[in-house]
C-alpha cells in the first residue's frame, strides 16, 4: 500500500461518513468529463456519482439533463443522437464562460479547450473502466434518468455493463423513479438501490422506501425542513444519501444529524472541513 492510499484509507475510517462527488469535483472541473472524475478521485472522494442516458444507437453516456443544450455547444435530446454527434460537441468549454475569474483565477481557457478529457462526452464504459484502473477502492453511485423515450432499456444496458466490467468496489443504482428501481431489483437483486426525493411524500416520512430499496436520498433542502426524518429512515433500517452538499453548514447540519453519505459538486473541500 502506498503512503498515498495508507493516509487516504485512515482518513476513510476516521470520518462519520461518506463523501461522493456529484458529476465528478464538478464545481473545479466540467460536470461528466473525465477530468471531472478524475480529479474527484485525486481529491480523495470516497465515490463517485453520475447520472446516465441511452443515445439512439444504444449507447449509455453521462448526461444530467434531457437535452444537451445547457452543458455542450450543440443543441438536441441525447435520446434522439447518436454516440458520433455527441462525440462531435464540445462538453467543457461552457464552464469557463459561466465561471468567475475571481472565483477562478488560476483556471486556463486553453485547458479546457484543448484536453478532450475536459471537452468530450464520457460513456458509461469509460467511466468504468476509470473507476476499475484508480489506486484504490472507489464507489460508484449511477442515477437512472427517466422519463426517456427508452424506457427499460437503460436499465438493461446498464446491468449488462455492470455484469461485463463487475467492479471490485460498491455500485448502486439511484432514480427518481420507482419504477427504474423495480426494473433493477427484479433483474440484479444484488445491486443496491437508492430512491431519490426531491419532496418527502406523506407516505415515507416515516423512514420507509418503495419496497426492496434500503438507501434514501433526500435532498439538503429536505433535512433542512424534516431533520427528524434521517432518525426516522434509521429506525426503518435505511440509509440515508443527500444531495447536494456544498456549503459548511449544510455540511454540519449532515455530520449532526448522522447521514450516512454525502453527495456534493465540492469533495475536496468538503473533505478538509471534515477532517
Amino acid at each position: 500500500m502506498s503512503p498515498e492510499t495508507d493516509v487516504g484509507s485512515r482518513r476513510r475510517l476516521a470520518r462519520p461518513l461518506s463523501v461522493i462527488a456529484h458529476r465528478g469535483a464538478s464545481m473545479e472541473v466540467p460536470e461528466h468529463t473525465l477530468a471531472a472524475y478524475r480529479r474527484a478521485i485525486e481529491e480523495g472522494a470516497d465515490g463517485l456519482e453520475c447520472d446516465v442516458r441511452l443515445t439512439a444507437d444504444g449507447h449509455l453516456v453521462c448526461v444530467h439533463d434531457r437535452r444537451v443544450n445547457r452543458t455542450s455547444n450543440g443543441r438536441g435530446a441525447v435520446s434522439a443522437l447518436e454516440l458520433a454527434d455527441l462525440a462531435a460537441l464540445d462538453f467543457g468549454s461552457w464552464k469557463n464562460r459561466h465561471a468567475d475569474p475571481f472565483e477562478s483565477p488560476d483556471r486556463d481557457t486553453d485547458k479546457d479547450t484543448g484536453d478532450p478529457e475536459r471537452t468530450s462526452v464520457l460513456t458509461l464504459e469509460r467511466l468504468l473502466q476509470l473507476v476499475a484502473d484508480a489506486p484504490r477502492p472507489v464507489e460508484l453511485a449511477i442515477e437512472t434518468k427517466h422519463p426517456t423515450r427508452w424506457a427499460d432499456q437503460v436499465e438493461t444496458r446498464l446491468l449488462e455493463l455492470l455484469d461485463r466490467y463487475r467492479l471490485p468496489t460498491p455500485v448502486r443504482i439511484m432514480s427518481f423513479s420507482p419504477r427504474s428501481l423495480q426494473r433493477v431489483r427484479a433483474a440484479a437483486p444484488e445491486i443496491p438501490t437508492v430512491y431519490l426525493m426531491q419532496l418527502l411524500l406523506p407516505r415515507h416520512r416515516d423512514g420507509r422506501l418503495p419496497p426492496g430499496v434500503r438507501v434514501a436520498g433526500p435532498s439538503v433542502r429536505i433535512l433542512r425542513a424534516h431533520p427528524e426524518y434521517v432518525a426516522r429512515a434509521h429506525r426503518a433500517g435505511n440509509q440515508v444519501h443527500v444531495w447536494t452538499v456544498d456549503e459548511p453548514e449544510d455540511v454540519e447540519l449532515c455530520v449532526r444529524l448522522g447521514v450516512d453519505a454525502i453527495i456534493t459538486n465540492r469533495p475536496q473541500q468538503v473533505l478538509s472541513q471534515l477532517s
